[in-house]
């Protein structure tokens, strides 16, 4: 069977920003589905859920974004309505307990990232990537299954860079994991890159989910419970079942790791 790891990020990877509370980390989360999975349940269930709160149409198609969703920008006005957003939390809370897939989310603490490696400027974002697909590739090789990787495209030059980068590792290997497995397991050494604007369910559902797993990761870090909204229960889904762990239920480590 065939995999695709839809990665989406929070943050920046501008070092020079780190020394700013609200720009210090960088967190990636790649959200793991079975490719004819999406096609057959997924995309269905997604586009449904769109049309049946925004009238999204297959001509002109509802692209959900959290940002927008939050701030119930349009399309998603409706949401204004309490009632209605209240609906919709229910009914997207349900889809993502109910669909089969699998998260891996990293942060990165930029500023502590600087104090510890004053010599080695690793790319943030490339950094954090590298990490992702390590945890997808040892996934991949427990069960014998190949895969690839669709990333949001972050604009010409970035995204050119991203996939010189995805492409090295996929040569080289990395420091933890050799090439010769990220060869046997990745179906193809080029990283697909692509706009959520092209109506992308894996995007579009990590793009739901990164930030409440940032925000869980962060709350873990700090000793804090998890909040108590749209956010936290989202998390709490995470918690529950769908981060990557080992045979003893540890996801540290697994699907959720702490840099540098």
């Amino acid at each position: 069977m065939k995999y695709r790891l839809y990665i989406d990020e929070v943050g920046n990877s501008d070092l020079r920003s780190s020394e700013d509370p609200n720009h210090r980390y960088l967190s990636l989360t790649g959200v793991l589905f079975r490719l004819d999975y999406v096609d057959s349940a997924v995309f269905p269930r997604l586009e449904a859920l769109k049309r049946q709160f925004f009238g999204s149409h297959a001509d002109d198609a509802v692209v959900l974004h959290r940002s927008e969703l939050v701030n119930q920008k349009p399309p998603f006005q409706a949401l204004r309505d309490i009632a209605i957003r209240k609906e919709f939390d229910a009914e997207m809370l349900r889809f993502l307990g109910e669909l089969e897939y699998t998260v891996f989310t990293v942060v990165l603490d930029k500023l502590e990232h600087q104090r510890r490696y004053s010599v080695w400027r690793y790319d943030p974002y490339h950094y954090c990537l590298h990490v992702i697909l390590e945890r997808y590739v040892m996934w991949l090789e427990r069960r014998k299954f190949t895969g690839d990787v669709l990333a949001e495209s972050r604009g010409g030059k970035e995204d050119r860079r991203l996939k010189e980068s995805f492409e090295g590792i996929w040569e080289s290997g990395s420091d933890f994991v050799e090439a010769k497995r990220f060869q046997q397991q990745l179906t193809s050494r080029q990283l697909k890159v692509k706009l959520k604007a092209n109506n992308i369910a894996g995007l579009q559902i990590a793009d739901l989910i990164a930030h409440p797993s940032f925000r869980a990761c962060m709350a873990l870090r700090e000793g804090r419970p998890l909040a108590e909204n749209f956010g936290g229960r989202v998390a709490g889904i995470l918690e529950q079942s769908k981060y990557d762990r080992n045979p003893n239920g540890r996801i540290d480590g697994w699907g959720r790791k702490w840099l540098p």
